[in-house]
């Protein structure tokens, strides 16, 4: 929902910035974007009417650096994609970017495309069974025509932070220190990349984001790369193990680039369109990395929740993906068995109604009668909104076993009897100032029972639960 201050603003921008645009019909704010707002917009065409796209950051505001991590700013994206349109990255047009006397904050309007950008649709929709064997090498392409921009002659190497392997480990890592949590596979995960960082390469553009439901595609291939808003000058193949990483396959754990294509497909368009060889041991490094930058930007929305200025049902939910990205990384650096514990019986059975039927028939509502009364973001959100009453329900089942198992391996590991927080903060020091190293006796299987079990909790039909519980 938009206020009328906000439609006559949109309506005075258009009719004074787009050109054959004569003012404002009907603006939706759309489902996706967790990180930035993005509108459908009908504009008055003559007699007819033209269908535009806003992308804004949220409320308004400008991003804070602590809450977003790297963050060029939205003019600065849009001249991203201005400048990768000019070389044949597939982009929509962009025709204004807000000013400050526009009074609707930060963005920019661009041109409206019709196509898929919903990456499990991308993946499952019989509509693009043809298109999908062709995907990972398109996206090889796409990359190695990113990658080769000329940074000086576009003035981007003037717009965007230049960072190394080493650094863009640590700028993440110390953003993660910055939250009042501690998450012991994210230390850990941490360690193995200072620890295995390769060596530093010729710093390229990077779209730093570029992923399955990033881009857009149509029954022909992708038709746009989306979402800039953490592009750097980097290594390169940071963008490669990006697609990789399992958070982006939906589910097709078995097909590695974006859940529709194989690694080979997706070296080779790159290797066909730069002349460079890729090195798979570099990608798996960034793929690794992927999963580790993921789990702390997922902690990243709970944080934005608790500061604003978007405190939305989505951001709490997305907090809460962060052990999926965590047990990505247990699946990649140390894979094995891990024991599940046995679920509760509801507390107080005799109560009438109890907690979790109180829980379930607020979640029934959610998808059932607004879900069936409602339609865009309110509809998206309803469903998210279920999604974490599913998620308190596990916890009520599961959460205290879980907790009492991993309290009892704290102790064991760490030999004191202390309480659960204080012992996971000894963990976290440990892991972090390095006194306790990677191959410490018991350390793997602790943290691979503790994040399994914690998906379990969060979402048990995530892939990587299924990979870590067949072991």
């Amino acid at each position: 929902m938009v206020d009328a201050d906000f439609n006559a603003r949109l309506d005075a921008v258009i009719a004074n910035h787009l050109p054959g645009c004569d003012g404002l019909i009907a603006v939706e704010r759309l489902s996706g974007g967790a990180s930035q707002e993005t509108y459908r917009i009908r504009a008055k065409a003559g007699a007819g009417e033209r269908l535009l796209a806003m992308r804004r950051a949220p409320g308004g505001l400008a991003p804070q650096a602590e809450a977003t991590g790297v963050h060029p700013g939205l003019a600065v994206e849009a001249q991203l994609m201005q400048v990768a349109r000019s070389v044949g990255v597939p982009e929509p047009e962009v025709f204004h970017v807000l000013e400050e006397e526009d009074g609707l904050g930060e963005g920019f309007l661009m041109e409206w495309l019709d196509g898929e950008a919903l990456g499990a649709r991308i993946v499952r929709s019989p509509e693009f069974e043809s298109v999908r064997p062709k995907l990972a090498f398109e996206c090889g392409r796409i990359l190695a025509r990113i990658h080769a921009i000329d940074l000086r002659a576009t003035g981007l190497d003037q717009a965007l932070e230049s960072i190394t392997p080493a650094e863009f480990v640590e700028q993440t890592w110390e953003r993660y220190r910055q939250f009042p949590t501690p998450q012991p596979m994210i230390d850990y995960a941490g360690r193995w990349l200072i620890d295995h960082l390769p060596d530093t390469p010729d710093l390229k553009l990077v779209h730093n984001d570029f992923r399955n439901g990033n881009f857009m595609i149509d029954g022909q291939g992708i038709i746009a790369v989306l979402d800039w808003e953490v592009a750097h000058i980097g290594d390169p193949m940071r963008d490669l193990g990006w697609i990789c990483t399992n958070s982006w396959r939906f589910g097709r754990s078995d097909l590695p680039v974006g859940g529709f294509g194989h690694t080979a497909d997706l070296f080779a368009g790159y290797e066909a369109e730069s002349g460079q060889p890729v090195d798979p041991e570099r990608v798996r490094f960034w793929e690794v990395f992927g999963s580790f930058w993921w789990a702390i930007g997922c902690l990243g929305m709970a944080e934005h929740y608790r500061s604003g200025p978007d405190q939305t049902v989505e951001r709490p939910a997305i907090g809460r993906r962060s052990s999926e990205c965590q047990v990505d990384c247990v699946n990649l650096l140390i894979p094995g068995p891990a024991e599940l514990v046995a679920g509760e019986e509801p507390t107080a059975a005799s109560e009438m109604p109890r907690l979790d039927e109180l829980l379930i028939s607020v979640r029934d509502y959610l998808r059932g009668d607004v879900m069936a009364e409602t339609s865009g973001r309110t509809n998206f959100l309803a469903r998210v909104a279920g999604n974490s009453l599913d998620i308190v329900l596990r916890d009520l089942d599961l959460g205290a076993p879980h907790r009492q198992a991993e309290h009892a391996r704290l102790q064991a590991l760490l030999g004191t009897d202390d309480g659960m927080e204080a012992l996971r903060w000894r963990l976290v020091h440990a892991l972090r100032d390095g006194s306790m190293p990677l191959d410490h006796p018991g350390l793997a299987a602790h943290l691979r029972a503790t994040v399994v079990n914690q998906v379990a909790i969060d979402q048990p039909k995530y892939s990587g639960f299924k990979t870590a519980v067949a072991r």
